[in-house]
C-alpha cells in the first residue's frame, strides 16, 4: 500500500505531496534513532546487566519467582539480560510497532522466545489479570524511559500508571533510584543563547547601538530545556557560582507522581557574579545501596573523568533563569526545581521561599515576546556574534549607496537596521509570518526605526509594486536565514526569492551575498561514528537485527542524505583538504537545469574516513565570505574549529561505521553532487576508493 505524503520543502519553501511506502514514517524515525548509540553505550549496558542481576537475587532470595515488567524494550536488550540472570519470565512493552516486531527476531534469535513475551503497546494500554497481557503483576519493574531531561520522555506518568496497575507493591526497580543535580553559573556565551545583547554598529556618524525592546529583556525566555555536550563547552566559557547541589531524587521501587512539584536547595555562593544558567544533569543507581551507579555528570563534576562514558542519547542540559541576577559571595540564596510531568525549570530566591509564605509552585515560563519561539538558541548566538555583525556592517559599506532602495529577505534579520544605520535611503524588509512581522516590528519600535523601516508581511513570491511604494529595488540583501532550514543548502531559497523578485530590481540592482559555494571535507570523528554504526553483539546477545533493520531503514531515499550536526559539539579531525563542490551565482536567476558536480577529494592524513562534512560559504562581496562550516584552516594534527551558529552536514560512509571490518587506506573519496533546481534537492553520493581504485 502506498501514502502520500505531505513534506515542506525548505528551499523551495513549497509543500510537495509525494508517493512513499507505508511504512516510510517508520524507517525515517529508526534512520535517525539512537538505538546504535545506546547499544554502543557501554557503561549503560554493563550497569543495567548488574542492577538486574541483583535485583533478581534478591527476589529469589526471598524464595519468590522473578517476573520482570520491562517497560520501552527497545530491542529486547533487558528483558534478555534478566533472563539470563535468572529472572523466570519477562513481559517486554514496546509501543514502537517496528522495534516491537524487531524485538521478537531478536528475542528469538537469542533462544529467550519461551521466556519472554513481547507486547506492542503502550504500557499504560497493557491489562493485566486471566485474560490480560500479563495474568499477574511483576515483582521486578525493569524500564528505560529517560531523556537528557531524564522526564521528558514521559517516564513519571509511566511509572505512576505502572505502580497502580502493572508492579506489586515495593517491587524492585532496575533503576532504583534517580537524581537531579544543578549547577549555578554565569556565562555571557550560554546567556547569549537567551537574549539578545546589544548590537554596536560602526557609521560614518559614529557609533549606533541597536537595542532589545523591553519586553523581550523581560520575557522568561522559552521553556524548553537546551541539551548539549557540556564537555565540549570551555571551562572559560563560564564562571561556577555554587557547588553541585543534589535537587531533588525520583524512587523507582516506589509509587511515583507525575504531579507539578518542587524542590528548593539553599547554598551560598562560591564567588560573586550574575546568576545567569543552570547546568544541569542526573545519575540512576541501579540497586538500593547506590554501589551501582551510571551518571550524566560532566567531567569537572565526575568522579573519574578520565573514563567518561561518550554519549549523545543523553547529554547535560542548559536551563535559563527568567533574569539574570547578581549574587554575592557567601550570601544565602536557595535555587529552585520546579517541574510538571515532562518538563523542568529553575528559579533563584534571595531567602528560603518556604519561610517567606512564597508560592513555589510557578507555572511553566512561557514566551510571550515572540523571540524564544522564532529563534532558537543558535540563532539567539548568531544575531549576538558582534564580530559577524561587523563583517556584514563592512560588506554593506562597499555596496550601500545614499540613493539605495534596498530590500532584506530573511527571516528576524537585524539586516534592515544595519543598512538604514549605514545611510539607505529606503529600507524594506519582508517577514513571511505574523509572528515575526510582530518580532521585528517591537525591534523596530525599540530603536525608533519604526516609521523609518517598511516591514511587509507576506512571502516575498507574492510582492507587488505597490508594497514596494511603486520603487525599485536596487539593493537585494539576506543573510540568507530562514527558520524552516535543517541543511546548509536550505537556505538557497534566498536563490528561488532572488528569483521570483527580479521584476522588482533595478537593472543593475546589487545582490548580497552575490554567491555561495558548497563545500567538503573527509573527515574522522572522536565519537559521533557511534551513532550509525552497527552493533553486532551487545554484551553477549546477537543482535544483528537490530543492525539490519537499521540498515534497511538507511536505503530508504531521505536517510540516504546527509544530516544536520552541531560539530562544534562532535570533535573530529580532517583527513583531506576543504575543497569546493558547488558554486550558486544569486546574481543570476535559478538555473532551469540541473547543476552537476562531479570530481576526487584527495586525503591528506590518515585515518578512518566515517564520513564527509558539508557546508555553504556565503560570499558577501569579492571580498568578503560569511562560512557555515570551518572557521579557520585545520591544523597540522587536522583539529577542526567549527562555527557554533550553525549545523554542518554529515554525510556517512557506511563502509566505515564498523569498527571490526578493517579497511584499506582510502587514498580518495569520490563525489557526485547534483543541484536540482525544480524540487530545491541536492542530492550526494561519496565512494572510498583505494589506491588500486576499488570502491567500498
Amino acid at each position: 500500500m502506498k501514502v502520500f505524503c505531505g513534506r515542506a520543502n525548505p528551499t523551495t519553501g513549497s509543500v510537495e505531496w509525494l508517493e512513499e511506502d507505508e511504512h516510510y514514517d517508520y524507517h525515517q524515525e529508526i534512520a535517525r534513532s539512537s538505538y546504535a548509540d545506546m547499544l554502543h553505550d557501554k557503561d549503560r549496558n554493563v550497569k543495567y546487566y548488574q542492577g538486574i542481576r541483583a535485583a533478581v537475587s534478591r527476589v529469589k532470595e526471598r524464595g519468590q519467582k522473578a517476573l520482570v515488567l520491562d517497560i520501552g524494550t527497545g530491542t529486547g536488550l533487558l528483558s534478555m539480560m534478566a533472563v539470563t540472570a535468572g529472572a523466570d519470565f519477562c513481559y517486554a512493552i514496546e509501543v514502537f510497532k517496528p522495534m516491537a516486531d524487531a524485538a521478537v527476531k531478536i528475542v528469538e534469535k537469542n533462544g529467550f522466545s519461551d521466556k519472554i513475551k513481547i507486547i506492542n503497546k503502550h504500557s499504560t494500554e497493557v491489562t493485566v489479570g486471566p485474560d490480560g497481557d500479563m495474568p499477574c503483576r511483576a515483582n521486578i519493574l525493569v524500564t528505560e524511559l529517560f531523556d537528557t531531561e531524564l522526564i521528558g520522555e514521559g517516564a513519571l506518568p509511566s511509572y505512576e500508571h505502572a505502580h497502580r496497575h502493572l508492579v506489586q507493591e515495593n517491587c524492585e526497580a532496575v533503576p532504583h533510584r534517580a537524581t537531579v543535580y544543578a549547577q549555578l553559573v554565569e556565562s555571557r556565551r550560554m546567556w547569549s543563547w537567551n537574549k539578545l545583547f546589544p548590537i554596536h554598529v560602526q557609521t560614518s556618524l559614529g557609533e549606533q547601538v541597536i537595542v532589545p525592546p523591553l519586553e523581550l529583556e523581560r520575557c522568561p525566555g522559552a521553556p524548553s530545556v537546551y541539551d548539549i555536550q557540556l564537555n565540549q563547552v570551555s571551562p572559560a566559557d563560564f564562571t561556577v557560582l555554587s557547588d553541585v547541589l543534589p535537587m531533588f531524587s525520583v524512587d523507582f521501587s516506589k509509587q511515583v507522581s507525575s504531579s507539578a512539584a518542587c524542590h528548593s536547595r539553599q547554598f551560598e555562593p562560591l564567588v560573586s557574579g550574575r546568576a545567569q544558567v543552570v547546568l544541569s544533569w542526573w545519575d540512576i543507581e541501579m540497586d538500593p545501596e547506590g554501589k551501582i551507579k551510571c551518571t550524566m555528570a560532566p567531567f569537572w563534576a565526575h568522579s573519574d573523568p578520565e573514563g567518561l562514558q561518550w554519549r549523545d542519547h543523553w547529554m547535560q542540559c542548559v536551563y535559563f533563569l527568567s533574569q539574570e541576577e547578581p549574587v554575592i559571595q557567601g550570601s544565602a540564596l536557595c535555587l529552585v526545581a520546579h517541574h510538571d510531568d515532562y518538563c523542568v525549570w529553575y528559579s533563584l530566591w534571595r531567602t528560603s521561599p518556604e519561610k517567606n509564605g512564597g508560592d513555589l509552585h510557578q507555572v511553566r515560563p512561557v514566551c510571550d515576546c515572540q523571540a524564544h519561539l522564532l529563534w532558537n538558541r543558535p540563532r539567539f548566538g548568531e544575531l549576538n556574534d558582534q564580530d559577524r555583525t561587523d563583517q556584514y556592517v563592512q560588506a554593506l559599506g562597499t555596496v550601500l549607496k545614499p540613493d539605495s532602495i534596498c530590500l532584506c529577505v530573511s527571516d528576524g534579520s537585524l539586516l534592515p537596521m544595519l543598512a538604514w544605520h549605514l545611510g539607505a535611503k529606503q529600507v524594506f524588509t519582508v517577514e513571511c509570518s505574523a509572528a515575526s512581522h510582530r518580532l521585528m516590528k517591537k525591534i523596530f519600535k525599540a530603536n525608533h526605526l519604526e516609521e523609518k523601516i517598511n516591514i511587509i508581511e507576506k512571502r516575498s513570491e507574492l510582492l507587488t509594486p505597490a508594497d514596494l511604494g511603486g520603487k525599485k529595488v536596487s539593493l537585494l540583501l539576506g543573510e540568507p536565514f530562514f527558520t524552516t532550514s535543517l541543511l546548509p543548502w536550505h537556505n538557497l531559497y534566498f536563490w528561488y526569492v532572488r528569483t521570483a523578485v527580479d521584476q522588482h530590481l533595478v537593472p543593475s540592482a546589487i545582490v548580497m551575498p552575490q554567491a555561495a559555494s558548497l563545500h567538503a571535507m573527509v573527515v574522522e570523528f572522536r565519537d559521533l561514528w557511534r551513532i550509525r554504526s552497527p552493533c553486532g553483539d551487545c554484551e553477549g546477545f546477537d543482535v544483528h537485527i537490530m543492525d539490519d533493520m537499521v540498515k534497511r531503514a538507511l536505503d530508504f531515499r531521505e536517510s540516504r542524505e546527509a544530516e544536520p550536526h552541531p560539530l562544534w559539539e562532535y570533535p573530529c579531525r580532517s583527513l583531506s583538504e576543504p575543497q569546493r563542490i558547488l558554486t550558486f551565482d544569486f546574481r543570476q536567476l535559478v538555473p532551469q537545469q540541473p547543476v552537476r558536480a562531479e570530481g576526487a577529494i584527495e586525503l591528506r592524513r590518515p585515518g578512518r574516513s566515517h564520513g564527509a562534512v558539508l557546508w555553504m560559504d556565503y560570499h558577501l562581496t569579492p571580498d568578503s565570505t560569511v562560512s557555515t562550516g570551518l572557521l579557520r584552516p585545520a591544523g597540522d594534527k587536522g583539529d577542526c574549529c567549527w562555527n557554533p551558529h550553525c549545523k554542518q552536514a554529515v554525510y556517512f560512509f557506511s563502509t566505515s561505521l564498523d569498527p571490526r571490518v578493517p579497511l584499506s587506506s582510502p587514498q580518495s573519496v569520490t563525489y557526485t553532487v547534483e543541484f536540482r533546481p525544480h524540487t530545491g534537492d541536492i542530492t550526494m553520493d561519496f565512494r572510498l576508493s583505494d589506491d588500486l581504485g576499488s570502491v567500498h
